[in-house]
C-alpha cells in the first residue's frame, strides 16, 4: 500500500527538474585514517555535497561520499555506489554499532573495506533526508522511471562524477551495492543506464520493479552487469526465492552471477558481506 500511496502522491509532483551541486572539498588530508574502531563504534569521516533542484526546484538531496586515503591512480578512483534500504539515512552507513539492526555494523565494515581497497564510496540519501525509499519498484515511476526525482538525482551524480565536482573519480569504473529498496535500486542501475555500471551486488531484493514477494522478472538487458547476490534464507520482507528467479533468468542468458545465500540470516546484511563485495568489484576493476 505504502509503494501506492507514494506513486499517487508523487505523480502530483511529476516533472520534476534536474539537480545542480557546487563542488566540495573532502575535509580530510589525503592520508588520513578514514576509518576508526572504538568500544564496539566504527565511525568512517565522509563529506557532503548537497544536490539542489528537483519537483519546482523544491528539493535538496544530499550525497556523501569519501576517497581512500593516498594518490588517485591514472584516471582516478574507481567508484562503489551505496544505496540504504528503506527509511534509513545513507549517512548512518558510516558509523555503526555493534548488533545494529539488519545487520548495520556490517553495512558500515563494507564501507570501510571498500575505501581501503581503493574504491571511492558514495552515498546518496533518498527524499526526507534519507527518511523514505528509493523511486524504482514504486507505481507511477517503475515503468516510467525518467519521470522520478531519483532519476533526476542519478543524471546529476553521474555528471558530478564526470565533471570532477567529487573529486578524481573514473566514470568508467563504477559499481553498485545495496540492501532492500537500494538492492532493487542497485538492480535499476543495470536496467536504465546501461553501460554504466560494471559490476552490482545485490543485498536482500531483487529485480528493480520487484518488491517483496511481489516479483515477476522481465526479459533482462543483454549487457546486464555481473551481478553478485546476497541473501539470508529466513528473509521474511523479501522472500529468496525472488532473488533465485533473477540469479537463475540472468544465468540462462550468460551473464555472470554469483550467490551466497545465508542459511541463518534474515533481511539483513550478511557477515560476508563486508569481504566478497570488494573483491567481486575488483575482479571487474583491473
Amino acid at each position: 500500500m505504502r509503494w501506492l500511496l507514494w506513486g499517487i502522491g508523487a505523480l502530483l509532483l511529476a516533472g520534476c527538474g534536474g539537480f545542480s551541486v557546487d563542488p566540495v572539498d573532502l575535509g580530510i588530508a589525503k592520508d588520513d585514517p578514514r576509518c576508526t574502531e572504538a568500544d564496539g563504534e566504527l565511525v568512517c569521516a565522509h563529506a557532503t555535497l548537497a544536490f539542489k533542484g528537483g519537483a519546482f526546484e523544491s528539493s535538496t538531496r544530499e550525497v556523501h561520499f569519501m576517497h581512500p586515503t593516498g594518490d588517485p591512480p591514472e584516471g582516478g578512483f574507481p567508484v562503489a555506489l551505496l544505496f540504504q534500504g528503506s527509511f534509513y539515512s545513507a549517512e548512518g552507513m558510516w558509523q555503526s554499532k555493534e548488533g545494529d539492526d539488519f545487520g548495520g555494523y556490517h553495512e558500515t565494515e563494507l564501507v570501510r573495506a571498500l575505501l581501503d581497497k581503493g574504491f571511492a564510496v558514495i552515498t546518496p540519501e533518498t527524499r526526507l533526508d534519507g527518511g523514505s525509499f528509493w523511486d524504482t519498484n514504486v507505481v507511477g515511476f517503475s515503468s516510467n522511471w525518467e519521470s522520478s526525482e531519483d532519476h533526476a538525482l542519478m543524471v546529476a551524480l553521474f555528471a558530478a562524477i564526470t565533471e570532477g565536482k567529487l573529486g578524481p573519480l573514473d566514470e568508467g569504473r563504477l559499481f553498485a551495492a545495496g540492501i532492500s529498496s537500494g538492492g532493487y535500486m542497485t538492480s535499476r542501475m543495470a536496467v536504465s543506464y546501461s553501460g554504466k555500471l560494471q559490476r552490482l551486488a545485490i543485498q536482500s531484493a531483487s529485480y528493480a520493479t520487484c518488491s517483496g514477494a511481489l516479483c515477476i522478472i522481465p526479459d533482462l538487458p543483454a549487457d546486464h552487469p555481473p551481478t553478485l547476490f546476497l541473501h539470508g534464507e529466513q528473509d521474511l520482507i523479501v522472500p529468496i526465492e525472488t532473488m533465485r528467479d533473477y540469479a537463475d533468468k540472468l544465468e540462462k542468458q550468460g551473464t555472470e552471477v554469483k550467490r551466497i545465500e545465508d542459511p541463518d540470516a534474515g533481511h539483513e546484511w550478511l557477515a560476508t558481506a563486508p569481504a566478497e563485495i570488494p573483491e567481486w568489484f575488483l575482479a571487474g576493476a583491473p
